[in-house]
C-alpha cells in the first residue's frame, strides 16, 4: 500500500456535496482515507472567475499505481460532470477538480503525470489544507516539509 496526497476543489454547484461525494468515491474506487482536512473556501488561482472554490486535502492508502490512481480521479471528475481539463494553464470554473500532489516519496516525470504535483508548493489553497493533516510530509525534490512550504507563502 502507498500513501498519496490529493488536493480537491469545487467552484460550481453545491460545492461541500460535491467533495463529500468526491471521497465517498475515492473510498470506493482507491483505497482508504485516513484522513482528510477541514474545508477551505478559497478564491480561483490563475484566472478571474466570480465562483469562490472550496477545497480539501486528502490523504489515501491505495494498491494503486500512480497512473492507476490518475486514471480513478479522472474517471471520478467525468462522472462528477467534469468536462474540460485544463490545459497550458487555462483554468476554468469546475464542479469538482483532484489532483494527486504526492505519492509516497516518488517522484515522477511523465507527459500525464508529473509528482510531486509542480505547483503545489506556490498553491496556498492546496498548502493550507495539506498542512492540517500531513505538517511533516517532506517533499521529496525541494527537501521541505509542508509546514515550511506553507509559511514561505504566508
Amino acid at each position: 500500500m502507498a500513501i498519496a496526497y490529493l488536493g480537491l476543489g469545487s467552484n460550481l454547484g453545491n460545492k461541500r456535496e460535491q467533495l463529500l461525494n468526491t471521497i465517498k468515491r475515492l473510498t470506493e474506487k482507491a483505497g482508504i482515507i485516513p484522513a482528510f482536512s477541514d474545508f477551505y473556501e478559497t478564491t480561483p488561482w490563475g484566472y478571474p472567475s466570480p465562483h469562490t472554490y472550496l477545497n480539501v486535502a486528502v490523504q489515501i492508502e491505495t494498491s494503486l499505481s500512480p497512473h492507476e490512481l490518475l486514471a480513478v480521479t479522472q474517471q471520478i471528475e467525468r462522472e462528477l460532470g467534469r468536462t474540460v481539463k485544463s490545459n497550458n494553464q487555462n483554468y476554468a470554473d469546475r464542479s469538482i477538480d483532484i489532483d494527486i500532489l504526492m505519492y509516497g516519496e516518488l517522484i515522477l516525470q511523465t507527459p500525464d503525470l508529473v509528482l510531486p504535483h509542480p505547483l503545489m508548493h506556490r498553491r496556498l489553497f492546496v498548502l493550507q489544507p495539506l498542512a492540517e493533516i500531513a505538517p511533516n510530509l517532506l517533499h521529496p525534490v525541494l527537501n521541505k516539509t509542508v509546514a515550511e512550504l506553507y509559511d514561505n507563502l504566508l
